[in-house]
């Protein structure tokens, strides 16, 4: 009978060690998640200079594609035409 009287204590201090326990665990991780997003801004970041780079490259690289893709036509109209024509 003494048992069962103490028993309704036991649980509630045994919950509150839980919540207790659970409540430090989760404010440990609150640094890492904010480290982890501060990690994950630098990474945006750092993309949004790498695409900027890109977009002002990206015209450059399409004229001299456009240039080799003359020169190459040029080469393959020299050899198709025979060469007692020129």
């Amino acid at each position: 009978m003494f048992s069962a009287v103490l028993a309704g204590p036991r649980v509630t201090v045994h919950l509150v060690r839980r919540l207790f326990a659970s409540a430090l665990e989760a404010a440990e991780t609150v640094p890492r998640i904010a480290a982890a997003l501060d990690e994950v801004r630098a990474t945006l970041r750092h993309l949004e200079r790498l695409l900027a780079y890109v977009a002002e490259e990206l015209p450059e690289l399409t004229d001299h594609l456009d240039q080799i893709r003359a020169r190459v036509d040029a080469l393959e109209q020299h050899t198709r035409t025979p060469a007692g024509h020129d």
